[in-house]
């Protein structure tokens, strides 16, 4: 209990510390007029208070990560717990702060966009169509998840295919209406079920006093029952990633960046959200390894359910918060996949927007670009669930990567302190690499293989960047020589 407790408020004062400092980096400035007033069209662009746009930014990044993520995370053991509290605060918020404030800059651009700009034209074109194939993952994942937990609060008398035909309804009206109209005033609900869920939790684990083992030096190791075919690195960083460092979050700030009011309110809204989320995943994570008595006997109930995730969230819940408490906290864990679903595809429509430069006040045209976007998310359900969610897995910190390899381009051109963005960048650029040929989705490589090509893989992308940074100096004293 003791390093839950210490983890939490390390997440606290991560914001409150680390985040002003990276704040203080950026430069906010509260005089600048923000994408929310210079571009107001009444369907993307609008001014919104900030309590509202933390609650909308923080559902939207809150889908199944880190509460699925977090349990099937923890079977490695308490050091997931080190990984959550670091990576967020040094990484995943940091990463969702300074894609929000560059969007807001730059007068709104969703993450393609601003990748463009500081990585290059052809690297834009590749993420342009890299970042809507994941906005579709993530909403055809999205879709299923929420279903199957509704099928079994409904006890089986509604089938999942209604649930999913419900859910896939809200999200066409979610992605086409304007975003005060739907999703700014349903999120109030959602919001309270997920607050729920979180304290319940919370709650029940100090009333049972339940048995959370600590982080020590004897268990500082491989927990996980398949062993070294599931090494912590760099299965983990990936298993657990929205409740550490999510590239899907860079595609959802865009989105509040065109609402916010003052760019003094990015910090909270932002760099607060991610904090937010790094403690829904430490509630999760606590919860899975002491609900069955330890590490040892989550690993043992996953494996008899292949994983299953979500049946762990049910017996939890269910368990420890009674049947009505068990399925308000249920409704909280189908709030979080369900408004990351619907802002998934709405991003998706945004992106193909700014790349077609094509206005999005007329419904018509908001119709030409969404109908595809729901034809190709109803294609990608009949897909097996398991298969999709592990590509979007590492699509996802894939996408973290790039988008921290930009900001420290932006950060180096700013002569800003980049090494705030360049160590996570490195760091990520580690995992993603190794993750893809070790992996069984991947290449499955044998580790003392994979991992050399994997570090030669980011060398590179170091080298590549020092040789940037050498030219780009070397061009601007030519200019200012002239």
């Amino acid at each position: 209990m003791i390093t839950f407790i210490i983890s939490v408020v390390a997440l606290i004062l991560g914001y409150v510390i680390y985040g002003k400092f990276i704040e203080k980096v950026f430069g906010a400035n509260k005089e600048a007029i923000t994408p929310a007033y210079s571009k107001e069209d009444g369907v993307d662009f609008v001014p919104m208070g900030w309590a509202k746009i933390f609650l909308i930014q923080f559902l939207n990044i809150a889908g199944l990560g880190p509460i699925f993520g977090a349990v099937a995370g923890a079977m490695w053991g308490p050091v997931a717990f080190l990984w959550i509290v670091l990576g967020c605060i040094f990484a995943g918020a940091v990463h969702d702060y300074l894609s929000g404030m560059l969007s807001i800059r730059l007068g709104g651009w969703s993450i393609p966009e601003i990748i463009g700009k500081y990585l290059g034209t052809g690297i834009k074109q590749f993420m342009r169509v890299f970042t809507i194939i994941l906005m579709i993952l993530v909403g055809a994942v999205f879709v299923m998840g929420p279903a199957k937990i509704l099928d079994s609060i409904s006890q089986g008398y509604l089938s999942v295919t209604f649930w999913a035909v419900i859910v896939f309804v809200y999200y066409m009206l979610a992605t086409m209406l304007p975003i005060d109209k739907l999703i700014g005033k349903i999120y109030p609900f959602f919001g309270f079920c997920l607050l729920f869920m979180a304290i319940g939790i919370t709650g029940a684990m100090f009333y049972y006093n339940a048995p959370i083992p600590e982080l020590t030096l004897q268990n500082f190791t491989n927990m996980h029952s398949q062993g070294s075919s599931m090494p912590i690195f760099p299965m983990m960083f990936v298993t657990i990633a929205c409740g550490a460092i999510s590239g899907f979050h860079a595609t959802q700030s865009p989105l509040m960046a065109r609402c916010i009011k003052n760019e003094k309110l990015g910090r909270r809204v932002f760099y607060g959200a991610m904090i937010t989320e790094g403690i829904v995943a430490l509630i999760w994570a606590a919860a899975g390894m002491a609900f069955f008595g330890g590490v040892k006997e989550l690993n043992i109930a996953m494996n008899e359910h292949q994983g299953n995730a979500a049946w762990v969230v049910d017996t939890i819940s269910r368990s420890w918060l009674g049947s009505i408490g068990g399925i308000l906290a249920l409704l909280g864990v189908v709030a979080a996949p369900i408004t990351s679903g619907d802002t998934a595809l709405r991003s998706a429509r945004l992106i193909i927007a700014d790349f077609l430069n094509l206005e999005q006040k007329s419904i018509r045209k908001r119709l030409y670009i969404s109908v595809p976007i729901f034809v190709a998310c109803f294609l990608l359900m009949q897909v097996g669930f398991d298969v999709i969610w592990r590509y979007m897995a590492w699509s996802n910190q894939t996408l973290a990567m790039v988008v921290l390899w930009a900001v420290t381009v932006y950060m180096f051109q700013e002569h800003k302190p980049y090494i705030i963005s360049l160590v996570p960048a490195i760091f990520m650029t580690v995992v993603c690499s190794c993750y893809i040929l070790v992996a069984p989705e991947g290449l499955q490589l044998p580790q003392n293989i994979a991992y050399p090509i994997g570090g030669a893989i980011s060398a590179a992308i170091v080298g590549f960047f020092v040789v940037y940074t050498f030219r780009y100096k070397r061009k601007i004293q030519k200019l200012t020589s002239n």
